[in-house]
């Protein structure tokens, strides 16, 4: 009979790594003082986490995205963004460049998508949201790593 192996929470993981966690955590820091704004970095890692299935960071997202007050219908769409209207072209080149960094199946980054992304922003501001995507990519392999419990999503819905 298999046992169940125990794993660590975040709390856990920040006391054993602590030095890893507060890297992750300043990448995090830093990339919030770029021209991206709060919303964009925060559906950007909605969607990094939606697309790794990453339960503990989907919870964790959506609260934040509720609390920065986007709309209950645009976290909904962005489960199906490319098929949506609720996206401008800037977030739409964000959400694209998100998925072609979390899934890089195919080795690289397609050239449209890096044309894409290359038009919507500047140098400084498309490598703050290469961070983003990196670090939430991170954070979502730590969790699931260790199967982080979830915490309960208030307020219903995506």
């Amino acid at each position: 009979m298999a046992t169940e192996i125990s794993r660590l929470d975040l709390a856990g993981f920040e006391h054993l790594a602590p030095e890893t966690a507060r890297a992750l955590r300043a990448i995090s820091a830093a990339t919030k003082q770029s021209a991206l704004g709060a919303e964009l970095i925060e559906l950007v890692k909605l969607r990094a986490s939606l697309v790794n299935r990453c339960p503990f960071c989907v919870a964790m997202h959506r609260r934040e995205a509720r609390r920065l007050g986007i709309s209950g219908e645009r976290l909904e769409a962005l489960a199906r963004w490319r098929e949506s209207p609720h996206f401008a072209p800037r977030e739409r080149a964000a959400l694209a460049w998100t998925d072609a960094l979390t899934q890089l199946s195919d080795g690289d980054v397609p050239d449209e998508v890096h044309r894409e992304v290359s038009a919507a922003f500047s140098g400084a501001d498309l490598a703050a949201l290469t961070s983003v995507v990196a670090t939430i990519n991170a954070w979502n392999r730590i969790a699931m790593a260790y199967r982080f419990p979830a915490a309960p999503d208030e307020g219903g819905g995506a």
